[in-house]
């Protein structure tokens, strides 16, 4: 398959709720998530997580790659989420200049089908659990800007290496 354009803020299929979907018809969108994650990084130099509706598929299909380790997600579900929460600064590759300052659960639970049909469970912290988070949002249609915690929650990514990022 191939890298494919990656929606940006502003395109109404962002907002879509993505469909449950067979593995067999995931298979072909995990390839072209593994390449358009893979293209991203090469020319942004940053980059770990995209979900199928970002690449115009609104289906319930998520791609991570995380410390070498790949996650392909079909029709994932959240099981369980902590009540603790935290703060983080937030980016996306559909406002890849943007940082949003928001709140997610420090722990998840997640079950999902993979390519055989059989079914996986997850149990997350730190940053794989933000990166499957910030995907579950995508796919139903929630951006990482409708949950800015207050109107200072923004900030360009130039502006955040400046003031934010470690030396």
């Amino acid at each position: 398959m191939a890298a494919r354009r990656i929606l940006q803020l502003g395109d109404p299929l962002l907002r879509s709720v993505s469909l449950r979907v067979s593995c067999e018809d995931a298979s072909p969108v995990l390839r072209d998530l593994a390449d358009t994650l893979a293209e991203f990084r090469w020319t942004h130099g940053f980059g770990c997580a995209i979900s199928a509706i970002q690449i115009g598929a609104p289906l319930r299909v998520i791609f991570v790659e995380l410390d070498r380790v790949r996650y392909e997600l079909i029709n994932p579900e959240f099981t369980w989420r902590s009540p603790e929460l935290f703060e983080l600064w937030d980016d996306c590759f559909s406002f890849p200049n943007l940082m949003v300052r928001l709140q997610r659960h420090c722990a998840i639970r997640l079950r999902h089908e993979k390519r055989n049909g059989s079914i996986g469970e997850i149990e997350a912290a730190g940053a794989l659990a933000e990166l499957i988070q910030h995907e579950m949002d995508h796919l139903d249609g929630v951006l990482a800007v409708d949950r800015a915690i207050g109107r200072d929650g923004f900030c360009t990514r130039e502006e955040w290496l400046r003031q934010y990022s470690p030396a």
